[in-house]
């Protein structure tokens, strides 16, 4: 059984680079077709930018700023040039701020995340992320049935509910935050219930220290982390190695310095800004206000992608 969900994990980083940036022009060309990026790229050739010294050039946008953006211009602040009802899902997240969901699948990238995390095809996950008008339940859900596996939705809450359809279904693994899945192990054994199937975890959208880490484990729980947002969907995931998070195929990232669009040196903490490469819907240098800091080298687990240290905390509190 192979360790890796495909080749692009392991091709030589050299290799990768020159792809991302093969298909970058194209993608900005795609983006210029919105208003927006039209106002934001007006000058540059997308041709030139085939580099990450290029693209460090190119404006970042805040996704601080989105929010009003998307009052001023709805429902994606002129920054989408399809028409709205050629997506799958629209959803919205606090700010507010609108998000498209693309219809194909694994549209927010995540099924590499959740194979990183020991899941299979033909694995059942119980995704406790809401499916209430944001997309973090969808996030989870598409990126676990892309892989192959059978996804229950139980949304986050009602603990008693949840109890039957672990005991009926009997899921591998949970999918959701963790701190909610320590109120379901707590809850379990308090009530007498049966949780014993889980014995893996993708977990997101809080914080997941060493403490927990470690008292998951001793409770049979083999936990991973990823890092994403609502806007980009999965962004970096944890593997078996267990050292940073390995960044996801099909994306750009960059780490720099914050407020600014100035790459860091690697290693250095700064804000983390990503370019996505789907035409149908990109992002250009969206910063996002979380810290983070390049960790040399390439896994053990034989990825090879940049690794990240993980969220460091945010940059408008630095």
């Amino acid at each position: 059984m192979t360790n890796h969900y495909d080749a692009l994990e392991t091709r030589s980083p050299s290799e990768r680079e020159a792809d991302l940036f093969k298909r970058l022009p194209d993608v900005l060309r795609a983006a210029a077709k919105a208003p927006a990026y039209a106002e934001r790229l007006k000058g540059i050739d997308p041709a030139a930018i085939t580099s990450r010294a290029a693209l460090a050039a190119l404006p970042v946008l805040r996704k601080s700023e989105l929010p009003a953006l998307h009052k001023a211009a709805p429902p994606f602040g002129g920054f989408v040039s399809s028409p709205t009802g050629s997506f799958g899902r629209l959803f919205t997240s606090p700010g507010p701020i609108f998000e498209p969901e693309s219809a194909v699948d694994d549209p927010w990238r995540g099924a590499r995340a959740v194979f990183a995390a020991g899941f299979r095809p033909g694995d059942i996950i119980l995704n406790t992320f809401s499916y209430h008008l944001t997309p973090g339940g969808f996030i989870f859900d598409s990126s676990a049935r892309a892989l192959g596996c059978a996804v229950i939705p139980g949304g986050p809450g009602n603990t008693e509910q949840q109890f039957e359809l672990i005991e009926t279904y009997r899921p591998a693994g949970y999918s959701g935050t963790p701190d909610f899945l320590k109120i379901l192990l707590d809850a379990a054994d308090k009530t007498g219930r049966d949780a014993s199937s889980i014995k893996r975890a993708l977990v997101s959208g809080a914080a997941f220290p060493k403490s927990l880490q470690d008292e998951m484990k001793a409770r049979g729980v083999d936990a991973y982390q990823n890092f994403g947002t609502a806007d980009l969907g999965i962004i970096a995931y944890e593997t078996a190695a267990r050292e940073g998070l390995v960044v996801n195929e099909n994306i750009i990232v960059e780490i720099v310095k914050p407020g600014t669009g100035e790459p860091v040196t690697d290693g250095d903490v700064g804000e983390i800004v990503v370019t996505t490469l789907d035409p149908h819907h990109p992002w250009v240098r969206l910063a996002l206000g979380d810290l983070s800091a390049v960790l040399a080298g390439q896994s053990p687990c034989g990825r090879t992608n940049m690794r990240i240290k993980g969220w460091m905390g945010r940059a408008d509190q630095t």
